[in-house]
């Protein structure tokens, strides 16, 4: 598990467009139909890396609580399947079902979207305002695994809450931490 901090993309970016499949159901989706009315979180994340196996159920939570509220929220799995099969669209699906996620979760095969939005690792987070202009990137909260701190999702929420109150969000915005994105050779 190669520790890599996530790129912070500019402020202020455009949500790249993209159209992938959902593994769950099998049907193609869009950023424009899965985006947000207040607001929409794009998640690179994937099934094997303990840095998303210790924040998933807070995923869960966050969702289940800033959905209703306009904030969508988008899950992608960028990694090589061929190298990693763990990660593939048949092991996604089967962890979206088990854990009931409650947001899609897209398989970017050719890696074409998580190169778009210069995600670097797994969970590398990307908030954008109803626009779908960049508000924030970066860590989830100061948890890790093995680090004795409890996963709240803080940093990511208080990201949110400033979105949804039009207020500016003042704080550093640290990088995410987790796995590398497994690229595919060459790519």
């Amino acid at each position: 598990m190669a520790r890599t901090l996530s790129n912070m993309l500019a402020l202020g970016t455009i949500a790249p467009d993209f159209t992938l499949p959902n593994v769950v159901n099998g049907k193609q989706a869009s950023l424009t139909a899965l985006k947000g009315e207040r607001g929409t979180l794009v998640m690179f994340i994937c099934n094997h890396c303990p840095y998303v196996l210790h924040v998933n159920s807070v995923l869960i939570d966050l969702a289940t609580y800033y959905q209703p509220k306009g904030i969508s929220f988008i899950a992608i799995s960028a990694n090589d399947a061929k190298a990693y099969p763990e990660d593939g669209p048949v092991a996604m699906k089967l962890r979206a079902e088990e854990l009931n996620y409650p947001f899609p979760y897209l398989y970017d095969e050719s890696q074409e979207v998580a190169k778009a939005y210069v995600a670097a690792c797994t969970p590398d987070f990307f908030l954008f305002d109803e626009n779908l202009a960049l508000v924030y990137r970066g860590q989830l909260d100061n948890s890790r695994p093995g680090n004795g701190i409890p996963a709240t999702g803080t940093d990511l929420a208080h990201a949110i809450d400033c979105l949804l109150n039009n207020n500016e969000n003042v704080e550093v915005q640290k990088p995410s931490m987790g796995c590398n994105i497994k690229w595919k050779e060459g790519g």
